[in-house]
This record gives structure tokens, C-alpha cells and sequence, in this order.
């Protein structure tokens, strides 16, 4: 049985990207604010309104920072990982002061952010896309989409994109890592004609 393997950038790594700073500056709002709270309380805890002051300033700084990084997907993993850690104790921490409502909302605050890290964790990762007699099975964020010859007009690869035109008037274009070679790439374009 004919099969391609095509090592692809994620479908959803270029969305995901974008969205990094404003997720990172909205979670150091948020222990920003936490240390405000903290800080009107009759007797405040110097050391907790520090770290979350600290974290807070991190965060919001963290995605200017980034790109200065060697291993970028390390480092935001890292973040996210302290980032979720920090909420979690938050919410023991203002749950011991009766506050059950913000306990609350820090423990949700804290799962949304472990599951964001592991969402990016999971895009970051060599993602491929395999093509074969049943059609093109593309990576989702948990798990793969079997698409059918069926719903393709096309489907080509060319100047490292690998263009999927559906009969529905959509095109995904996804942006191939690892040049295949004029005649690979011949190849494939011919097994792909010849299914359509």
C-alpha cells in the first residue's frame, strides 16, 4: 500500500502563537491583581504579595522575552508550568483567608492554564500529516482528522506548501518542514492526481 509521511508545521501553531502574549499578559494581570488583594489586608504577607508580584511582572514581560530564548517551546512550557503551579497554591492561600469565591476562580484559572500549556506542548510537536489510499489523516490538537479523497477537488505539493482544496469551497494550506526532493515531490503529486 502507497503511503507519504510529510513532516508539516502544526495547523494550529500559527493561531496559537499569536495568542501567547495576550494569554501570558492576562494571567499577569490576574497576579497582579491577586497581590493587590493581598496587600489590603489588614495584616498582609510581605513574602506571598512579593511572589506574586514577581510572577505577575514575569508574566507580563515573558513574551517580549521569548524569541531571546534557544529553546522557545522549553521555555513557555516552563512558564506555563509556574504559571498554573502559582494559581493552584493561590487558591490554598486565599481559600485558608475565607475567600472561597477567588479560591474558586484561581483553582479554574490554574486547570485553563495547565490545559493551555499542554496544548501548546502538544502543537510544538513534530507534527505530520500522512497520505495515503483512504485519503490525508491531519494532526488536531489531541488527535488526528481522517479526510476522504472524497471531499478533495486537489490536494499538491509545491514550493514546501502542501495545498488540500475541498469541494466545499476551503483550502488548507500547510507549510511543509522537510523538502522531499524534486522527485519525490513529482511522485507524490502523481499519487495524489491519481486518487482524485
Amino acid at each position: 500500500m502507497q503511503s507519504y509521511k510529510i513532516r508539516i508545521l502544526h495547523p494550529n501553531a500559527m493561531t496559537r502563537l499569536r495568542l501567547q502574549p495576550a494569554m501570558h499578559g492576562l494571567i499577569g494581570i490576574l497576579f497582579l491583581l491577586i497581590t493587590i488583594g493581598i496587600y489590603n489586608r489588614p495584616n498582609p504577607n510581605w513574602f506571598v504579595a512579593g511572589f506574586f508580584f514577581l510572577l505577575g511582572i514575569g508574566s507580563l514581560v515573558f513574551p517580549f522575552m521569548m524569541r531571546r530564548f534557544k529553546n522557545i517551546q522549553s521555555a513557555n512550557s516552563l512558564a506555563r508550568t509556574v504559571q498554573a503551579f502559582a494559581c493552584l497554591t493561590g487558591c490554598l492561600y486565599v481559600l485558608t483567608h475565607m475567600q472561597p469565591l477567588v479560591a474558586g476562580f484561581l483553582f479554574l484559572t490554574g486547570i485553563a492554564t495547565a490545559y493551555i500549556g499542554y496544548a501548546e506542548y502538544k502543537i510544538f510537536m513534530p507534527s505530520y500529516i500522512k497520505v495515503d489510499i483512504n485519503g490525508a489523516i491531519l494532526p488536531t490538537t489531541f488527535s488526528e482528522k481522517v479526510i476522504s479523497w472524497s471531499r478533495l477537488n486537489n490536494l499538491i505539493l509545491r514550493n514546501d506548501l502542501l495545498t488540500l482544496d475541498f469541494k466545499d469551497n476551503k483550502v488548507l494550506q500547510l507549510e511543509v518542514l522537510d523538502e522531499p526532493g524534486a522527485d519525490k515531490e513529482a511522485e507524490m503529486n502523481a499519487f495524489f492526481k491519481s486518487r482524485l
